[in-house]
């Protein structure tokens, strides 16, 4: 594992971000031109609620495609979603920090090439203003902690970088818990509950997406501020790794924290993922945790899929390579290219409010649901 010392880490996180962009891939993430969804009667309370993707990006997300800048259809679809907030991966899958730093900065450049449309996120004062101004607030998030080795130090010196929200390990093992994959799941580690503890002083979200049942168990037990799982599902629904128990979920519920269902082919572990399955486990995790601790965390790029046949080819390469990897859950599939169709739009939060209101869900619980709850949670855990 790589050391290096505070000093250094510093000296490296300045002259990143002020580098000029190198090989990120090609920047031919498929646009979406079809204009937003439009209904006779949206619901006028959207517009006026803050609404937050706790796992989502402006860019090429969840995808074979690379970028090297975000595109003009790209930045429009953002700001077109009415979204508040996302919380955007900047960091995830290895140790190497210059790899994390690179990313970060590159993030900090499109903050600052479009002013206009996106704003960084790092307190509730922040995303007030986010929602004020109608542009889509930047959450910086990791997705995998293996980066921070066993130097704590490096927790506060992300922070001070704007990262506000960190998930303990993605899929596998690393030196502080195991992921959903790991035969042998002995949890969170000696060192997983001092970090967990760091996260807790240096005020950032501790993230149990991806963990082992009994890390996901672990870790809700060890932090002593509420928990997010940003982007899961209900395995009483379908019966996949990257999805959570009962137990869990409610024990996450009960200590205040929040659920993401995510928009992925885990919905269902078969068939097509529908809007429908979305509503199903959003009902499961509402009857379970309570209507104060279910939201959204799709796991997507806002700006659409556009299946074609390039992008078909490209994307079963890119399911092939995660499976070669061990890095694919069961269920990801080299056939579901567009992962839930008939919320394919920008807007999808907007649908999702449509859906549960048809079904009868009131507007103050629609409100929490699409973002209300994780606000209420980044505000007790940021303070």
């Amino acid at each position: 594992m790589t050391t290096i010392s505070r000093r250094k880490f510093a000296q490296l996180a300045t002259a990143l971000s002020a580098a000029p962009l190198v090989g990120f891939g090609n920047s031919s993430f498929p646009t979406f031109s079809s204009p937003i969804d439009s209904r006779p009667s949206p619901w006028a309370g959207y517009s006026k609620a803050t609404v937050i993707d706790f796992l989502a990006s402006p860019g090429p997300f969840n995808t074979s495609e690379r970028f090297t800048e975000l595109s003009p259809e790209m930045v429009k679809n953002a700001v077109a979603s009415g979204i508040t907030a996302v919380n955007l991966t900047v960091g995830g899958g290895s140790g190497d920090v210059e790899g994390y730093f690179k990313n970060m900065a590159m993030w900090e450049r499109e903050l600052q090439k479009h002013p206009d449309a996106l704003m960084k996120v790092r307190s509730m004062a922040d995303l007030k203003t986010a929602k004020d101004t109608k542009r889509l607030g930047i959450i910086f998030g990791f997705q995998d902690c293996s980066v921070i080795g066993m130097d704590l130090s490096r927790v506060e010196m992300f922070r001070s970088h704007g990262v506000m929200i960190m998930q303990l390990t993605y899929n596998g093992r690393n030196q502080i818990a195991d992921g959903c994959l790991v035969p042998k799941d002995a949890g969170l580690s000696p060192y997983g509950h001092d970090f967990v503890a760091e996260l807790n002083k240096q005020k950032i979200i501790v993230d149990l997406s991806h963990c082992s049942t009994k890390t996901t168990a672990d870790g809700i037990k060890a932090s002593k501020a509420p928990v997010a799982i940003s982007h899961s599902g209900c395995k009483a629904v379908a019966d996949c790794p990257r999805s959570k128990r009962d137990e869990e979920l409610k024990a996450m519920a009960d200590k205040g924290g929040v659920v993401g269902v995510y928009l992925m082919p885990f919905l269902t572990m078969g068939p097509q993922p529908m809007a429908d399955d979305v509503v199903k486990h959003i009902d499961h995790a509402v009857n379970v945790c309570g209507e104060d601790h279910v939201g959204i965390g799709s796991d997507l790029s806002i700006t659409p899929h556009n299946v074609t046949e390039a992008y078909k080819t490209a994307h079963a390469k890119f399911v092939r390579e995660r499976k070669e990897a061990g890095r694919a859950a069961p269920g990801e599939d080299e056939k579901i290219f567009m992962f839930v169709p008939d919320l394919n739009y920008p807007n999808r939060l907007e649908l999702i409010a449509d859906k549960l209101l048809t079904k009868g869900y009131k507007e103050a619980r629609v409100e929490k649901i699409i973002g209300g709850n994780f606000a209420r949670l980044m505000r007790e855990v940021w303070g």
